[in-house]
């Protein structure tokens, strides 16, 4: 393991404690000034200060004493000074005592060194909820196929790749 994947497992490590702390500004810390968060539902706070606010809210409502457990998957190094790290977590609230499985989540970081050590400018966050994608032949996929081409002769909807 290098330095970096070191430093960068630290930070994703300080990032957990300052959720399970419920310590928003020990949170926003791990961030850039300018960093981007989209949550799981879609929500993007944009600058440290906003998401660092939200989850305030958070920690002080309807996520208080709830902890952060998970761990990173993998680290790539896209240039000097920048690597994206995907990594598996979920919130565990103070009335369980282990996770059930659809509150898995899975995060794609974007780290950057900076002045300060490793921080993370980008986070998107979404549910692991994989659904199953329909063979070509499936009944699902010839319905849609069917519905594409009445819609099309009737005139409706876009127009088909390629014309």
């Amino acid at each position: 393991m290098t330095v970096d994947d070191r430093e960068l497992r630290e930070l994703f490590g300080r990032l957990m404690r300052a959720w399970t702390d419920n310590d928003a500004v020990a949170y926003g810390a791990c961030f850039t000034e300018d960093s981007d968060y989209v949550s799981y539902d879609g929500t993007h706070a944009v600058g440290r200060r906003d998401m660092q606010n939200a989850h305030d809210r958070l920690f002080r409502g309807v996520l208080a004493g709830s902890a952060l457990v998970g761990d990173i998957e993998s680290i790539r190094h896209i240039a000097p000074g920048a690597a994206i790290i995907h990594g598996t977590a979920s919130v565990l609230m103070p009335w369980r005592s282990k996770l059930p499985k659809r509150r898995l989540s899975r995060q794609t970081l974007v780290a950057v060194r900076t002045g300060h050590g490793w921080l993370f400018t980008a986070l998107h966050n979404g549910r692991v909820r994989p659904v199953q994608i329909p063979a070509p032949e499936s009944m699902p996929s010839r319905m849609a196929q069917t519905v594409g081409h009445v819609a099309r002769r009737l005139g409706m909807g876009r127009a088909p790749v390629g014309t």
